[in-house]
Formats: structure tokens, sequence, C-alpha cells
């Protein structure tokens, strides 16, 4: 079988030359600030990125870096001016439940991470819409966005059903059940109609919205089933360990599985492509195009009259 390996540049590059199209012919310059309050690596390395990328398509990016005592203070006030019109926060700053807190304080109408309450309960229970506007939709968070339009760029998604039920008859296996990626991500997909098995250290969860889609968002049902059991049914296996160590035996993979690797480090096997019909090594890119996206339509929904 030949695998085709499919690249988060050339995913993310075209959202952003959509994004820098509507800022080039409106004459616009949004504004990001990112606050830094640690020191951890990753979190330095994606502010560069951010930068970087912001830069190139006409999003002006200003980073914040502030102790973390200070950093509650700093987006309070960011939250009052005008001038800036989206936000972020490079986690983790406690590592704990604070960090839930600082989320939570973001004004929503800046939150271009979609992490503050609102935006994760309407993403949770399927609620597409801000306060059920119809012309404004609800900001999703970067990464499972970011991996959402992976599946639908390798056209996982069915785009002949109706949306909203797009997954239809996939059965999809998630290997992170974090708060910040894997977790939303098993919602967002069972949400569209697709079976999940969400695996983590402790157990295996199934998230669906029932036999046929009679539900209107999905339950979760917890399981005593082992990884090898789940992983050869799945269509499609997605993977966010962040551990050098992990790697995922390709014995277990079906023929022609469509494998996604969002964590920093590869979690599938070198010989991967001799199952996978299409092998995506990372998302990184497509998350920071996310961002940016959310940030204009954050700007275009709050802030494109009060100019």
């Amino acid at each position: 079988m030949s695998c085709k390996k499919v690249l988060a540049s050339d995913i993310a590059q075209v959202y952003r030359d959509e994004v820098k199209k509507i800022i080039s012919s409106k004459g616009i310059r949004p504004k990001l600030v990112g606050f830094l309050a640690n020191n951890d690596p990753a979190a330095v390395k994606y502010a560069k990125w951010t930068g970087k990328s912001c830069q190139e398509i006409g999003v002006e990016f200003e980073l914040r870096e502030c102790p973390r005592e200070e950093l509650e203070s700093r987006i309070m006030e960011a939250n009052e001016d005008k001038n800036v019109h989206g936000m972020m926060i490079y986690y983790p700053v406690y590592g704990d439940r604070q960090d839930q807190y600082l989320q939570n304080i973001v004004d929503y109408h800046k939150d271009v991470e979609g992490l503050c309450h609102m935006y994760v309960s309407n993403m949770y229970h399927n609620i597409r819409y801000i306060n059920k506007d119809e012309n404004k939709k609800s900001i999703i968070p970067c990464t499972p966005l970011g991996i959402v339009k992976v599946l639908e760029y390798i056209k996982v998604y069915n785009p002949v059903l109706p949306y909203g039920n797009r997954l239809y008859g996939r059965v999809i296996g998630i290997i992170n059940r974090s708060e910040v990626v894997g977790r939303p991500l098993a919602a967002l997909l069972a949400n569209d109609g697709a079976k999940i098995y969400s695996i983590d250290i402790n157990n295996i969860e199934i998230f669906t919205r029932g036999a046929g889609l009679k539900l209107h968002m999905h339950k979760v049902q917890e399981t005593s089933l082992q990884l090898e059991e789940v992983i050869p049914q799945c269509d499609v296996v997605i993977t966010g360990v962040p551990s050098k160590s992990y790697k995922l035996s390709t014995d277990m993979l079906r023929d022609g599985v469509v494998a996604i690797n969002f964590s920093a480090f590869k979690n599938f096997e070198d010989n991967v492509t001799e199952k996978a019909s299409i092998y995506v090594p990372a998302v990184g890119q497509v998350t920071i195009a996310m961002l940016e996206r959310n940030l204009l339509r954050l700007y275009e929904y709050f802030h494109e009259n009060l100019e």
C-alpha cells in the first residue's frame, strides 16, 4: 500500500491565505496579545512561531512577558483595552486549576483560544453559535479545531451528509484525554456523528451521540476495554501523548487507517506508513492558522464597527 503523507503546512496555508486576503481587502490590522508567564521551552517556541506567522499575514502581534503573579491583572487590563482585539496565554502557568481560572477571566469578546466557560460549554453541548446568533459562530479551541480541519482536508468528513452529521459511521481513536485537547476533540468529533474511543492511561471511554445519531449532543460511556481491542476497529487514530518514549504499535492498526499525531513527539512507530493510507505527522501550523482565524472572526464580530 502507498501511504500519503500530508503536511500541516499545506493545510494551514489554505486558511492563512484566506485570513490574509480578508485583512488586506478590508485594510484592517487586528491586534493579538500573547501573555508569557513561564519559562517553558515549548511555550517560548510557540510564542516565536505565533509572532512570525502573524507578521506574515498582516496581524499585529505583541508578546507581553510578566511574572505569573502579575498575569491576572495584565489580562484584566487587556480586557479593557479597545486596541487589543484578541489575547492568548501560553500555558502552563501554574499547571493546576488556577490555569482554568485564568482561562475564565479572558473576555469572551477577545478569547481567541476558545477556553473561557461560555465557549467550552457551547462546545460540549453542541451549541454552534454565540448567544443563538446564527451570524456568530462559537469559538472553538485551536488545536481541536485544527484537527477537525485536518480531517476535513483529507476527506474523513463526508460532505454528502448534512452539516453536523458528516462523521456518521466513522470510528476514531484518540490517545489523549487532556482537558486542553483530547477531551474537547472527542466531544467535537462525537457531536459530528463519529464513535470515539477516548483513551488515556486510566481507561477507555466511548463518546457517541447514540445509535442512529438520536442525541443532540454526545454522551460518555465508561468501559473496561483494552487498547488492543479498540485500535484495530478505528478508521482514524489520533495520538497526543507528551512522551518521547511512547510509540503506538503499528501491528495494532488496521490496513488503510488514517494516522494523525499532534504530540510534540512522534507517537507512531516509523513503519506506520506500512499500514496507514494517510499519515499526518504534526498539526502545529494548523493550530496557529486557527488562532489567526479565530482572531479575525472575533474582530469582525465585536470590534469592526468600533474602530
